[in-house]
């Protein structure tokens, strides 16, 4: 596994503890959020830990499961499977990771059904 996979899989692992402090250790101080051939929709750590804490208070059990990983070097994708509490909203997501100097600089997702 490469680092950048690791740093990835570190990142996975502290959003399902919802430890958005481990979390955010993983991004560049400028890292942006963005939606897959869209725009960004947060920019920097203040603004994607904002995000996260809030998405964390509204779900507490949320839970994002690996389903598969290409690791790419510098580019990583991860196809995963989120539910938002057990029994509740369901859905996939690829997440494509791009790490610079041993960040996450970027994340480019892409949700199941969404045009």
């Amino acid at each position: 596994m490469s680092a950048s996979a690791e740093l990835v899989q570190r990142q996975l692992d502290a959003y399902n503890t919802q430890n958005i402090d481990a979390f955010l250790a993983c991004y560049a101080e400028d890292a942006v959020l963005a939606g897959f051939n869209g725009d960004i929709t947060h920019q920097g750590l203040a603004a994607i830990r904002k995000r996260h804490e809030a998405l964390f208070y509204e779900f507490p059990k949320n839970h994002a499961k690996l389903a598969n990983r290409i690791d790419l070097g510098s580019i990583v994708i991860d196809h995963e499977q989120v539910e938002r509490s057990p029994g509740g909203d369901r859905f996939e997501v690829a997440a494509i990771y791009t790490i610079k100097g041993g960040k996450i600089a970027r994340v480019d997702f892409a949700r199941a059904g969404a045009v």
